[in-house]
């Protein structure tokens, strides 16, 4: 049955492949920058309560890390607030929150996989505003899910670690990339997928805070090296001859990071029914599709 879908930052890494998912199947809405302004409560409120959707899908956030240790106010602004004003406009139509999260609201210091239920210890001011959403959303609204995922690429949006290897790796012969943090890398298509596939069998008994990445851990090193492995096979032109590993002290950034935050599917595998593909697999076909039509081959 077609659902109203209100998408809020549709611009972004996995607003723009939503857009795509959810194309045919629901009566979408999508809202970004300029139109709405998340650190203005008021709009958030007008264009729900205009929409009236059944469905709302918070895939806008502050991302920079490193900025919002500068920027608390705006980074609280736009991850805490905001979804709270959401939280409360979705409660008032009876309706769902679906909104995403991150890895950063662990600190990292576990050796197996997060679970849901694990404690939260972010350690920057970015996982402290994400996970102030979180709090909000569960103390506001009865129906909602929080997706956390991890380590985000894809062929959309400015910047992201995937491009940026890329970039560097034509401009420079050798490229020092940290080794000691580990998570798991995630195509922005598999989180859109996982969303859509969540809308038509949402109902209360699935209200609650899961975890979403492709599967298999990897190091920022280990991903620079795939990535790298890859567009070879592809024809990329590449400078780089040399990967250098280093740790984390030796690459020092405004914002500390979780060294481990690998996190537990096995809750919204159960739900949909399939575990996430590996993410080697998902970079590989990220790549054949997006390398071609980048200009750069």
């Amino acid at each position: 049955m077609s659902k109203t879908v209100l998408l809020i930052g549709g611009n972004g890494q996995v607003g723009q492949e939503l857009q795509k998912t959810l194309l045919g199947e629901n009566k979408v809405i999508t809202v970004a920058r300029p139109t709405i302004d998340l650190a203005q409560p008021e709009t958030i409120r007008h264009i729900i309560r205009e929409a009236q959707p059944q469905i709302t899908i918070n895939a806008a956030a502050y991302t920079a890390v490193d900025k919002a240790e500068s920027e608390p106010e705006l980074a609280t602004a736009i991850n805490t607030t905001a979804p709270q004003i959401m939280a409360e406009e979705t409660q008032k139509l009876g309706a769902c929150l679906i909104h995403i999260s991150t890895d950063y609201v662990f600190d990292g210091q576990a050796s197996s996989p997060y679970l849901e239920a694990h404690q939260t210890h972010p350690l920057s001011v970015y996982g402290q505003s994400k996970l102030g959403g979180e709090i909000a959303i569960q103390q506001t609204c009865q129906d909602y899910i929080i997706l956390r995922t991890a380590w985000v690429y894809g062929g959309f949006g400015k910047s992201n670690f995937v491009k940026t290897v890329l970039r560097l790796g034509r401009e420079r012969p050798e490229l020092r990339v940290v080794e000691d943090q580990i998570g798991s890398p995630t195509w922005a298509r598999d989180i859109a997928t996982v969303i859509a596939q969540i809308i038509p069998q949402f109902n209360p008994d699935i209200t609650g805070i899961y975890h979403y990445t492709n599967s298999g851990v990897a190091s920022w090193y280990d991903l620079a090296i795939a990535i790298f492995e890859e567009a070879q096979q592809m024809g990329f032109p590449l400078q780089v001859n040399r990967i250098v590993p280093i740790t984390t002290p030796e690459y020092p950034l405004p914002a500390h990071r979780p060294a481990y935050s690998v996190l537990a599917c096995g809750k919204i595998s159960a739900v949909i029914g399939t575990y996430p593909p590996h993410w080697r697999q998902r970079l590989r076909l990220m790549l054949q599709e997006w390398l071609p039509n980048c200009g750069l081959i």
